[in-house]
């Protein structure tokens, strides 16, 4: 599967905002997007001379910034909006709850990965289990209820133990709740647009997605 192999700082410059695509550097004095906010390439600083952005520009723009946000590839994306288009309640918020509920997402949440990135790396290498069973498929839609737990022969990576370290200085998101020490979490209820931290203006990705 086609996915983005290049410079990871590019698209948050691209996106003119921090994507947190690569954990905590992010936070750090070396983030690319504070050390030189213009986009990317020989034009970049030329911002001067940039027109004012369409409003079709600016519904691009705002589906590849929550594209890349979560990491996904276009057909991905797209599949994921027309999964939710039919769902009672606004596209939009239905949209970003399914891409919250993904099984990657859900790791990145509960502080066992630094970035979606390395939660998919996780999934995908067979080191977390969803109520008790080996779950190796990043788009799998954690339900309410359902236990993430760090499969016992993975207990003691590195990577896991240094994510939930630097997590637990900060609070995980409202619908989920973890144990840190034994490595497991469970999803507790259903997100809302409100417990969902994502700055974006997902009623623009139905506008572009309805043309």
């Amino acid at each position: 599967m086609a996915r983005h192999t290049g410079s990871s700082c590019r698209l948050c410059r691209r996106e003119g905002t921090k994507l947190f695509l690569k954990g905590t550097r992010c936070l750090t004095e070396k983030c690319a997007v504070d050390k030189r906010a213009y986009p990317p390439g020989q034009h970049g600083q030329a911002t001067g001379r940039r027109r004012k952005a369409s409003q079709y520009s600016r519904q691009l723009r705002e589906k590849q910034k929550v594209k890349r946000i979560y990491g996904l590839t276009e057909g991905q994306f797209r599949n994921a909006f027309r999964r939710v288009e039919s769902e009672e309640g606004k596209t939009g918020h239905n949209l970003l709850i399914a891409l919250e509920s993904r099984l990657d997402n859900v790791v990145y949440r509960l502080g066992f990965a630094s970035s979606r990135k390395a939660a998919r790396q996780l999934v995908r290498h067979g080191h977390l289990e969803v109520n008790g069973r080996a779950v190796d498929v990043p788009s799998y839609l954690v339900q309410p209820g359902e236990e993430v737990r760090v499969a016992k022969g993975s207990r003691e990576l590195d990577s896991i133990a240094s994510s939930l370290l630097l997590a637990s200085k900060g609070q995980p998101v409202s619908w989920v709740v973890v144990d840190r020490d034994l490595k497991v979490g469970r999803v507790t209820e259903r997100p809302t647009r409100d417990t969902i931290p994502i700055a974006a203006e997902e009623q623009l990705i139905v506008e572009l997605y309805s043309k």
